[in-house]
């Protein structure tokens, strides 16, 4: 089987050159689309000899990368039928340790393929990309067809299943962690690892130079510092209509779904939390910005984490809107600057929605010497370097990035599907709503190396409204203990619900009016010197602040 494994680790390496080419798609698309958008302007004939010199370099590009993806995927087609020939050549009287020869060649077949999920794409699910041989074979093990049988039980309930939620096989779970990355892009950025539960995950410090000497003199002892973060395991999931009429079809287009809507719902939930996640105060991963944005240490910060450092002015930075050309690129160089780490072996990207992205390539036009239009931005930051990832629900102007691999990502492992007690059956639709949901959590761990950048002259958004949490009751308020308003001022009072998103309606009050009043949106007025107690009432919990009244 020796050949076999070599077969199988060279099938790894050219999977993985072929998704670096397939990468390249989008980047020919976009220069395609700029192409197009250049020849309908094009009138003399400078302009024209020009737009056919830039058409060939185009053409001849792409046929190369074309024929280069062509090529691959002929040696890859050849080295798995090699593959395949070599595994027919093993014995096949091999039993396992249990003594069972056909649980082997159970597990062989329902193994995920060497099918590179990430690149697949969007138009094609996950599970269809397996051979349907493979697909038949994996819903028919004894765990798959009890989850799918149970699932199907589901059909038009108002309330929970009996015996909780299902726990998806392993099977699906395999398929699930690969695809989130097509639906979830930072995923593909950060450093994940996967956890049993609340864990101290060990990182590495700073590396120490190794020490020169002479041939025979004695080794310098080298100091290696490793410190530790506390991540938790906190949810994450969402609601999934599933059609009726599919849960009476068949197993292998009901696995199908399954697989990429939950890949799908909790993928995309997750690039937000690795970006702007408020932290464990709210039940939640927390993100790039908001930890740049602090401008004090945390009272519950790790003691062996790596030092806190304020980065809310040196990472946290405002790029005029008027600057243009070289001085713009400068600038915005000087600001990325501000990732420098001795930490990271990884590369850098950039986060933007795709109306910043719009601005940033309206910022690298240029003129040739007979007066064409020429931009320069596919998909890879220019001059600073560093792949380009549009969120749409990023605000606009704002660029946040950095060494990706310096924020970990921690997943604990397993994932369930199941039904909510309140009941949530769309009847009028003649849909069942399932939730899928996993448990993870995510920090920077080294946060000097994240910027976030406004180029349109406005302070970056540090802090964004998560989706509202209906199906939960509201656990407590928090509200500042104290507060100050000078007489004839108004001053709002931040109160937040916990958990983080929960929704309610609120009930503000005063406890004396004739000193300060309160609207129903929790502003505070100055009636006259002196105090009163502000109380907030929401889901059967209350809150309170002392508010002192100055004279203006």
């Amino acid at each position: 089987m020796l050949r076999a494994l070599m077969l199988q680790r060279e099938i790894e390496a050219r999977e993985a050159e072929l998704a670096t080419l397939r990468e390249r798609d989008v980047e020919f698309k976009t220069r395609e689309a700029d192409l197009t958008a250049q020849i309908a302007e094009v009138e003399t004939d400078e302009q024209r000899d020009f737009m056919n010199g830039e058409i060939e370099t185009f053409e001849n590009e792409r046929s190369a990368h074309e024929a280069a993806v062509s090529a691959l995927e002929e040696k890859l087609a050849e080295l798995r039928s090699n593959l395949a020939a070599e595994e027919a050549k093993a014995p096949k009287s091999i039993t396992n340790k249990g003594g069972d020869p056909a649980a082997k060649n159970e597990r062989s077949a329902t193994m995920t393929p060497t099918i590179n999920i990430r690149s697949l794409p969007m138009t094609q699910r996950a599970f269809d990309a397996l051979p349907l041989e493979q697909r038949k074979a994996i819903v028919a093990q004894d765990d798959v067809k009890k989850f799918l049988s149970e699932l199907r039980s589901m059909k038009g309930q108002t309330r929970a299943i009996s015996g909780g939620e299902l726990t998806i096989p392993v099977v699906f779970l395999d398929l699930i962690a690969e695809n989130m990355y097509r639906y979830s892009k930072l995923l593909n950025r950060v450093r994940v690892r996967t956890v049993g539960g609340t864990a101290r995950q060990t990182i590495a410090g700073t590396i120490p130079e190794a020490v020169w000497t002479e041939m025979c003199g004695n080794l310098n002892e080298l100091t290696f510092v490793f410190n530790q973060v506390t991540l938790d395991g906190f949810k994450v999931g969402g609601f999934i209509p599933v059609c009726n009429a599919l849960l009476a079809d068949s197993d292998v287009n009901l696995a199908g779904t399954i697989v990429e809507m939950i890949s799908e719902s909790i993928g995309l939930a997750k690039d937000k939390a690795i970006l702007y996640g408020k932290g464990a105060a709210y039940h939640m991963p927390l993100g790039i910005v908001t930890r740049l944005a602090q401008s004090s240490q945390p009272e519950n910060y790790p003691a062996n984490a790596p030092a806190w450092t304020d980065l809310h002015t040196s990472n946290v930075k405002t790029l005029s809107a008027d600057l243009t050309g070289a001085a713009f690129w400068a600038a915005l160089q000087v600001a990325c600057g501000n990732t420098f780490t001795k930490y990271s072996r990884g590369e850098q990207f950039w986060a933007m929605n795709s109306k910043t992205y719009a601005l940033l390539k309206s910022k690298a036009i240029t003129f040739t010497a007979s007066g064409d239009v020429v931009a320069n931005v596919y998909g890879i930051l220019p001059i600073i370097t560093g792949d380009i990832d549009i969120l749409e629900f990023m605000p606009d102007g704002d660029i946040v990035g950095g060494y990706g691999d310096l924020y970990l990502w921690a997943q604990r492992e397993g994932m369930t599907i199941g039904m909510d007690d309140v009941g949530y059956t769309n009847r009028v639709q003649d849909q069942t709503l399932f939730f899928g949901k996993e448990r993870a959590d995510g920090m920077p761990v080294i946060a000097g190396a994240f910027v976030a950048i406004n180029i349109a002259g406005n302070s970056p958004t540090t802090s964004l409204t998560f989706a509202g949490d209906a199906a939960n009751p509201v656990a407590g308020i928090l509200l500042p203990a104290t507060a100050s308003v000078a007489s004839g001022a108004t001053l709002q009072l931040p109160a937040v619900l916990l958990p983080f998103g929960v929704e309610a309606d609120e009930t503000w009050t005063s406890g004396t009016t004739a000193k300060a009043t309160v609207s129903s949106a929790g502003v505070v007025t100055g009636v006259a010197s002196g105090t009163s107690t502000i109380t907030v009432t929401a889901g059967g919990k209350t809150a309170s602040c002392l508010v002192t009244v100055t004279s203006a």
